[in-house]
């Protein structure tokens, strides 16, 4: 993708089909929905790809075990079927995880359960056995057709403490089922992205929407250039943000969006990690908020706090979430520990949730909608993203990109349900056998091979460097020929593009200064900055990493959270 002629091409040509406002997963996933069905789309997202909420997910691809008791079984049918779409198109980021759902009652949430399916009570109430194997006989069932992983499974409290002794003892059964995880998400969404404008579509990351008065008009916050644009169609995919888009370019709607905050930390602690045995603890705290922890890229991920918030733009883990999260920890493994330097780094993200007076966030729908703002004055007509999660994008991508071919009188010509993504094209079935082969192809060891091929699947091949130049950056496992790829190649503009989202150098606990320096040296002789300029990205980046995510790179400590 290339910045300069994206932005060339509009101001030469402002009238397009469709502008989809939003480069978060559901933006790209209808963005890419409608470039492959030929269409004039551009895609303007405000910060960098997938730098909002689907930067901060709990890196969970999962069908939704507790919206059954919703009565979302439509939406539980729907995310199965996407997981395992995903299991297949992007096998080089999104694997299979043996979750474990830790029990301590029988019979409890029984009574509770059914009332409030009849939408008698809000009220959150512990799940006991028969709860538990309910919902996941009924997970079996709707995955049956095309079984990927094994059913579920119960064990008694003397198996479960053999296979996991640290779990508290007062457990009585735990049931072990499958789902997904995914490794990598911002590169997932960025894959997606760079077919769609290998097709002829156009995106831009650090460019903002807003009303001219007469029209629409896309600023290109880096430059300050305004560049009017004519749109037949607007596609509103700004997710936590929906509400704010809408008035920033004049479309008059009532309140779609409630969003809530999930907040996760990243925790090094090697008791915590052997204890998990590789598999998820899918748990209820004391208060009956489901938490989460498992094993991600060699830590700990742990989560999640559900908060309504009101400005999407300023969300961090504060330090109640960092208690709360790390006391829900306790109530399941009681004999472990985590001391603050343990922790490595914190995120939040909003859910874009849809409005709600409900006094209880975990019961407001998590399912997927489209709402048309019809067309006024200069602004044309405005479909709106509302809801959906991670794990549905697909779905709700190829359901919004439907709803613009209508109102454009077009046809859908292709599918995406078993479309590969990037990487995930012709991945091998025997992965050891391909890493040799790619080794002994390029002349790198096969632990390299490996590397690379968990980080970019089959497209490992873009990011090889010759073994005589093959530089690895200090305190890192990259190579200087990897970063400068992802700097020439994917629309980088700064620092935190490369470690928070086309990397997982930062949430994996990675970063030193020494690192920052070296990375920071690629990206500024690529952009041509002075010193002064590099040295202000540099102060910007540090800053953003105490503030957002409690790393302290200047002190060679983890920052304490700010009140």
């Amino acid at each position: 993708m290339n910045r300069s002629h994206t932005i060339a091409g509009l101001r030469d040509r402002p009238d397009i089909a469709v502008l989809v406002i939003g480069g978060g997963i559901n933006g790209i996933s209808v963005f890419r929905e409608l470039a492959l069905q030929g269409v004039d789309v551009v895609l303007a997202e405000k910060g960098d790809y997938c730098s909002g909420a689907s930067a901060a997910l709990s890196r969970m691809v999962h069908g939704g075990l507790r919206y059954l008791e919703n009565g979302e079984f439509k939406l539980v049918r729907e995310s199965l079927l996407e997981r395992d779409r995903l299991l297949r198109n992007a096998p080089h980021y999104v694997a299979p995880l043996p979750t474990t759902v830790p029990i301590f009652d029988i019979f409890s949430g029984l009574a509770n359960g059914a009332v409030r399916f009849l939408g008698l009570t809000r009220r959150p109430s512990r799940r006991g056995a028969l709860v538990i194997k309910t919902g996941l006989a009924m997970y079996d069932l709707f995955s049956s057709a095309r079984r990927l992983m094994p059913t579920h499974r119960f064990r008694g409290r003397t198996e479960t403490l053999k296979t996991w002794p640290a779990i508290n003892p007062a457990i009585r059964n735990s049931a072990t089922y499958y789902d997904a995880w995914v490794s990598r998400p911002e590169r997932l969404g960025l894959e997606m992205l760079l077919g769609a404008t290998a097709n002829g579509a156009r995106a831009l990351n650090y460019a903002r929407v807003s009303s001219t008065g007469d029209g629409l008009a896309i600023t290109d916050t880096l430059t300050g250039e305004h560049l009017p644009v004519r749109a037949q169609l607007v596609v509103n995919a700004t997710g936590g943000w929906i509400d704010l888009t809408n008035k920033a370019i004049g479309a008059t709607a009532p309140g779609m969006i409630g969003g809530t905050k999930g907040s996760h930390l990243i925790v090094d602690n090697s008791e915590l990690f052997d204890a998990l045995g590789g598999h998820m603890v899918y748990y209820e705290n004391e208060d009956g908020r489901i938490c989460i922890l498992f094993p991600y890229l060699g830590k700990v991920l742990i989560g999640s706090t559900d908060i309504r918030v009101d400005d999407p733009d300023q969300i961090r883990c504060e330090e109640d979430e960092q208690r709360y999260i790390l006391q829900s920890l306790a109530f399941v493994f009681p004999s472990i520990r985590v001391a603050e330097n343990q922790i490595v780094f914190r995120f939040a993200g909003v859910r874009p949730l849809p409005a709600s007076d409900d006094s209880f966030t975990g019961r407001i729908p998590r399912d997927h909608f489209c709402e048309f703002i019809e067309a006024s004055g200069h602004l044309p007509a405005t479909l709106c993203m509302i809801g959906g999660k991670w794990t549905t994008f697909r779905s709700f991508g190829a359901l919004a990109a439907d709803g613009a071919l209508e109102r454009l009188g077009l046809k859908r010509s292709r599918g995406t349900q078993d479309m590969a993504i990037g990487g995930g094209r012709d991945f091998p079935t025997d992965p050891e056998a391909w890493c040799a082969s790619f080794a002994a192809e390029h002349g790198v060891s096969i632990e390299r091979a490996c590397t690379l091929l968990q980080r970019y699947g089959t497209s490992a091949v873009d990011f090889i460097s010759p073994p005589a130049v093959e530089q690895i950056l200090p305190q890192s496992d990259y190579s200087a020929g990897e970063i400068r790829h992802i700097v020439e190649c994917e629309q980088v503009e700064c620092l935190a593009d490369l470690f928070l989202r086309r990397t997982t150098i930062a949430i994996s606990g990675s970063l030193s200064r020494d690192l920052v320096n070296a990375v920071l040296d690629i990206l500024a002789a690529h952009k041509g900055w002075s010193a002064s300029q590099a040295a202000d990205e540099r102060s910007t980046f540090l800053a953003l990493l105490a503030d957002r995510h409690g790393i302290d790179l200047q002190t060679h400590q983890r920052s304490a959270l700010c009140a």
